[in-house]
C-alpha cells in the first residue's frame, strides 16, 4: 500500500491539483506552470486527499509512517491500492505535509497547456480548464 513514486528525471519543483474529481485526482508539475506542466500524478478511485490547495513546490515524496497508514485505513474503511505521502513548502507555512490515497497511481509525461492554442502539436493536450476565447463569459467571438 505504502508507495513513493518514481518521478522521471525533471525540473519538478513547482507542482498544483490539475484535476479532483470523486473519479480522479490529479498533482500537475513543472519548473514553471505558468503556461503548462510536463508531469502528472493521476490517483485513480481517490478515497483520502490531504494535500495544498494552491501551488505547492518542492515535494520529498516518502513511505507512509504506519500511524498515517492506520488513520488513512480507518478513514476510507480499509486498505487502499497506494498511498503516498509527502513534505513540500506551501508558501505559506514551513512545510506541510501531503498524503493521497486511492485505487491506483499511474505517473504520466507530456506537455499539458494551460493556455488556449488552437493546434496541438503530437503528444501535447490542454488542461481540463482550457476553452476556446469564444467559450469565456462575455466573448463576442470578433476581433
Amino acid at each position: 500500500m505504502r508507495t513513493v513514486p518514481e518521478l522521471p528525471d525533471g525540473s519538478w519543483w513547482d507542482w498544483d491539483v490539475v484535476t479532483s474529481t470523486p473519479e480522479l485526482f490529479v498533482l500537475g508539475a513543472d519548473h514553471d506552470l505558468t503556461y503548462h506542466h510536463g508531469l502528472e500524478l493521476r490517483f485513480h478511485g481517490p478515497l483520502f486527499v490531504r494535500c495544498p490547495e494552491g501551488e505547492f513546490h518542492d515535494p520529498v515524496f516518502r513511505a507512509a509512517t504506519a500511524a498515517e497508514e492506520e488513520a488513512v485505513a480507518r478513514a476510507v474503511g480499509g486498505t487502499p491500492g497506494v498511498l503516498v505521502a509527502f513534505e513540500c513548502d506551501d508558501g505559506e507555512t514551513d512545510r506541510v505535509t501531503g498524503l493521497v490515497a486511492a485505487r491506483r497511481l499511474e505517473v504520466a509525461t507530456g506537455v499539458v497547456l494551460r493556455y488556449w492554442r488552437e493546434h496541438l502539436e503530437p503528444g501535447q493536450r490542454r488542461a481540463p480548464w482550457v476553452r476556446p476565447p469564444a467559450a469565456l463569459p462575455g466573448a463576442t467571438g470578433r476581433r
